[in-house]
């Protein structure tokens, strides 16, 4: 109790060095948890995202089909089993065909897939019941990317070639029946959605498709003879890789920002011990041992770390409450990024993040404080009231 009242008294003592030290230790605190929160809510919204939009609950993929590889696609597509065809209600499934093929927006030629999907469907939220529609043109759905990439609105029309199961090149016009908006670019960009019945009988591929995308509750594990079923930690690989990495580069500013802290922690230790040397000796010199002196200088660079914890309280919970709340705004730049990114993200900050970072924190400060006192053991009482140091 006598070491934790003189550790106080000292602290308060030294006046600015010591809130100079807290509010660069509590800055720390701070953007550490910001920057993990960031990552871990742009994880979860953007899986979940991927969930709504494109994945499901899983895949059956055609045992050809390569998303990475566009040569695949002539291959990749056989009929539907029947044991995905006649699942129960609570399990539906939206079968997919995938082809290539090429439009001509503006007189411009560009490389475009066509996913034909069943307008009823309920497995994704995709909006496919605009494709339930009568129109001699083919009905096309697009996002808003495409849209703007394309310069084409609803019910505008485009001419879309495309080469049928035989080889054969054929063309027709499209027409744009809706636009929809999200966040999922793999589903956006570069892609005409349209009934997928329109698109077999286009293809002269009755009953077939090229994956099926699955909606039960539950994940299925089991594969079907032709067809793999893919999970949704494989689905969300590309993403989960994307933010392991932004994490393993925002290690580089916790280590920066840690640092930079701990190193004034670590200079205030040895300024006080060169210049409280006589202090040090008159406490050895009335009978205090040097195990308790080293203690005292320990927990005073550890209070550093208390004090600056509850400073960060004190602005971080409303700063980070309100970014919560109001969200990081992305720039549009991000469009580019082709993974599941918001206009906003809106950050994540659980009990074991704050927990696990202020203990991480207090530990460091604690090691770094003990690291200078370790001098103090060799001291010599009579030199270090006369203001010597042995």
């Amino acid at each position: 109790m006598i070491a934790f009242k003189l550790a106080i008294r000292n602290l308060m003592g030294a006046g600015l060095r010591t809130w100079l030290n807290v509010i660069v230790l509590s800055m720390s605190y701070v953007i550490i948890i910001w920057q993990q929160g960031l990552l871990d809510g742009w994880n979860k919204q953007a899986l979940s995202d991927m969930i709504q939009w494109e994945i499901g609950a899983g895949q059956y993929w055609h045992e050809q089909y390569d998303p990475y590889d566009p040569f695949t696609l002539e291959e990749s597509h056989a009929p539907v089993p029947e044991a995905l065809t006649q699942a129960p209600a609570n399990e539906t499934a939206a079968p997919i065909l995938i082809v290539q093929a090429t439009i001509y927006p503006q007189g411009r030629m560009q490389a475009v897939l066509l996913k034909g999907i069943p307008p009823e469907q309920s497995v994704l939220s995709l909006p496919t019941e605009k494709l339930d529609t009568d129109t001699a043109e083919i009905p096309v759905l697009i996002g808003t990317r495409m849209a703007q990439n394309t310069h084409l609105n609803v019910d505008d029309l485009v001419t879309v070639r495309w080469r049928d199961t035989h080889g054969t090149f054929d063309a027709a016009e499209a027409r744009i029946v809706g636009l929809m908006k999200t966040n999922v670019q793999t589903v956006d960009q570069g892609q005409l959605w349209l009934p997928l019945t329109r698109l077999q009988t286009m293809m002269q591929m009755p009953d077939e498709a090229t994956l099926v995308v699955t909606g039960q509750a539950t994940e299925r594990a089991d594969s079907i003879r032709g067809w793999v079923f893919r999970d949704r930690a494989f689905l969300s690989k590309d993403l989960t890789d994307m933010i392991r990495m932004k994490k393993v580069s925002g290690s580089i500013t916790y280590a920066i920002l840690l640092s930079l802290a701990l190193l004034a922690i670590f200079d205030t230790q040895v300024l006080a011990i060169f210049r409280r040397r006589r202090e040090i000796g008159t406490l050895v010199a009335l009978g205090m041992t040097r195990p308790a002196v080293i203690r005292l200088f320990t927990l005073e660079g550890a209070l550093h770390g208390i004090l600056a914890a509850g400073f960060a309280a004190a602005y971080g919970i409303p700063l980070l409450h309100l970014q919560a709340t109001r969200g990081f705004a992305m720039p549009e730049a991000s469009d580019s990024f082709g993974m599941a990114i918001g206009d906003k993200i809106f950050p994540i900050y659980s009990l074991g993040l704050v927990a696990g970072t202020t203990c991480i924190v207090l530990i460091a400060v604690t090691v770094v404080s003990f690291l200078p006192t370790r001098q103090i053991a060799r001291l010599n009482p009579t030199d270090a009231i006369r203001g010597k140091l042995s």
